[in-house]
């Protein structure tokens, strides 16, 4: 046997053998190696940090591995400065709002004053943020009027937390009417798909001259919407008024979903809807946050267990596209860079990395929860 047989063989040794929680550890250890969590590129208060941690967090959760808490309070800690006011971050922007749910748990593990005040920086921003003339967010100021699915992720599940948390309700409602009007005006009748924004205005350059729409169903900003949801419903009342509509929503998504996934691997397209075209491609990190949600909606008991089947497809799917470098580090391909909305082209064109912080936060997420799934025998 060559070379580059017996590293095939090896890859496939870890394909079979780990369990999910053990790939969502390999992925964190991987990160790490690369990364001092002070020097996560860029150094920036960002959602592409924010999310790896996020998935981070939830395999501290699985694991109590101290070396996972350690890197996350790390990075926290080079972030937020004495008076808890953030080191580098855009208060204008939604993606710069999201790592701040890093910021919950380390106030309850340490009565750390910084990270409440850090919060009270952040999350009240979203009092006076600037919106279209329905009241939809903006997703950042030199995007006038345009909402964009990932908007939720970045914001719904911090501000429902922190309603939570510190007893301001108000952000439950808040936030609950973000919802309702992306999914009012995002989601299409004939597929049951979401459009990745809408311009109310209709100015922006991708927006349809009729409806504001996004021209194109892409992969990951769906995906962002149902886990954002799920974030939200941890924290959210259950009898909340919004709550039954938002439930009903996420099972619609989740369920359409499961008609545009890959026969043969279990993956789903960067463009979902569009499977036939020749140039469209498998994308993993749109893969694994459908896994997350669909395992989570079923754990939570939003979506009948027969839907597990399209979970487990679609985590295999992606497990076996991954491989091992010469240090044994598990590299997750096939995820698309961050991507702005675009035709189809746009889309199709958008170069692929390896182990970029929002795909391997992605990939911890499906992880974590697919190790949740296995537990209860789901």
């Amino acid at each position: 046997m060559n070379t580059s047989d017996s590293h095939v063989k090896t890859e496939n040794i870890w394909q079979e053998t780990l369990s999910p929680i053990q790939w969502a550890e390999k992925a964190c250890e991987a990160l790490m190696s690369k990364f001092e969590p002070e020097l996560l590129p860029p150094d920036r208060f960002h959602y592409h940090q924010g999310v790896f941690l996020s998935g981070m967090e939830k395999c501290w959760q699985q694991t109590k591995k101290d070396k996972y808490n350690d890197y996350i309070k790390r990075w926290v800690d080079s972030q937020i400065l004495a008076d808890g006011s953030i080191k580098k971050h855009k208060p204008d922007e939604l993606d710069d709002i999201q790592p701040g749910v890093l910021l919950f748990r380390l106030y309850e593990q340490t009565g750390d004053e910084r990270y409440k005040k850090a919060l009270y920086t952040l999350v009240p921003l979203l009092k006076s943020w600037k919106t279209n003339p329905s009241g939809g967010f903006w997703h950042k100021e030199h995007y006038p009027n345009q909402m964009w699915l990932d908007g939720l992720y970045m914001a719904g599940p911090i501000a429902v937390q922190f309603g939570q948390t510190f007893g301001e309700s108000d952000y439950f409602d808040r936030m609950t009417f973000q919802a309702l009007l992306m999914a009012k005006h995002t989601k299409d009748p004939k597929t049951g798909l979401l459009y990745h924004g809408w311009d109310e205005t209709k100015e922006a350059a991708w927006a349809d001259p009729v409806t504001g729409l996004a021209p194109e169903f892409w992969g990951r900003a769906i995906g962002w919407y149902p886990v954002a949801l799920l974030e939200m419903f941890e924290y959210l009342p259950e009898n909340h008024k919004d709550k039954a509509a938002l439930v009903a929503i996420l099972q619609d998504l989740l369920i359409a979903l499961t008609n545009f996934q890959d026969e043969a691997t279990g993956l789903w397209y960067q463009v979902v809807d569009k499977q036939d075209q020749p140039d469209n491609w498998l994308e993993n990190s749109c893969t694994a946050l459908f896994v997350h949600a669909i395992a989570k909606a079923v754990r939570f008991g939003y979506l009948d267990a027969k839907y597990m089947q399209y979970a487990w497809k679609g985590y295999q799917g992606v497990i076996d596209t991954l491989k091992l470098d010469e240090n044994g580090n598990v590299i997750i391909g096939q995820i698309c860079i961050g991507t702005g909305i675009g035709d189809y082209a746009h889309y199709i064109a958008r170069p692929t990395s390896e182990n970029d912080l929002h795909g391997a936060g992605a990939f911890i997420l499906m992880c974590v929860e697919m190790s949740l799934a296995e537990k209860i025998g789901q």
